[in-house]
């Protein structure tokens, strides 16, 4: 299914592992939704410093750069603010800290929509094992989403920090074996590109060549020529009631 253009406005918050995450896999629907006057929040959980594999690395340094780059990265989006939590890269868990901490994200950001990598996935292909951070992102980050954050009795002292609970209405997963909704990026693939592009201490341009082409194949399947997949889940537009917790 293609999606359809939304006509009111809504804020968007994209949850990753992995400064360049975002850029590899949804960058050009975030272009897009911008250009649709969406306001897009991003939220980084890791602070990357386990992309380098050289001896004696600066790893402190690595993940200041990092942070740099995923700012400059947003910047050509056009991205509202870009929040980073600082976990450990490569470590990740989904955890009830790391949960709570979603969960006063999405309270205080209060989206329509939010967006993260599938926690089902393990292999693509034949050729790439999930990393395990990508996994535990997108499980804590459903998590949070419910019943975390619509739920009243679960983390009561988010409303000591007057954050009442928030219901999202959709969630779209990215990485995802299942999609069942493409957006056509096909006027914003340069774009993204240069997003992913800024991100110089990890990629190339032959990166951006491979992510072109992995596009241009999803297009393919999706009848235009470069689009993105997600799975789609939609709920209530309500917000949760103040009488009872959700189940």
């Amino acid at each position: 299914m293609m999606q359809q253009n939304v006509q009111d406005p809504i804020t968007i918050l994209v949850i990753a592992a992995h400064p360049d995450d975002i850029e590899f896999g949804v960058a050009g629907s975030v272009a897009r939704w911008i250009a649709e006057g969406h306001r897009v929040v991003y939220c980084l959980i890791t602070d990357g410093a386990a992309g380098s594999n050289e001896p004696g690395a600066d790893l402190v340094l690595l993940a200041t750069t990092r942070r740099a780059e995923q700012q400059a990265a947003a910047g050509v989006l056009g991205v509202s603010a870009v929040h980073f939590l600082g976990y450990p890269d490569g470590v990740l868990q989904p955890d009830l800290q790391l949960r709570r901490e979603l969960t006063r994200l999405i309270r205080t950001v209060r989206p329509q929509r939010l967006v993260c990598q599938d926690p089902s996935t393990l292999f693509v292909g034949s050729s790439y094992i999930n990393h395990p951070d990508h996994r535990a992102a997108g499980e804590a980050a459903i998590y949070a989403l419910f019943p975390s954050a619509e739920t009243r009795p679960i983390f009561p002292e988010l409303l000591d920090e007057g954050l009442e609970p928030h219901r999202v209405r959709e969630l779209y997963l990215t990485l995802t074996l299942h999609p069942d909704t493409s957006i056509d990026i096909t006027p914003f693939i340069e774009q993204k590109i240069a997003a992913l592009l800024c991100h110089r201490s990890q990629v190339s341009e032959q990166d951006g060549e491979w992510v072109r082409q992995w596009d241009a194949e999803y297009g393919v399947k999706a009848g235009t020529p470069f689009a993105e997949g997600f799975r789609v889940l939609h709920f209530g537009e309500h917000e949760p009631s103040t009488e009872s917790g959700s189940v």
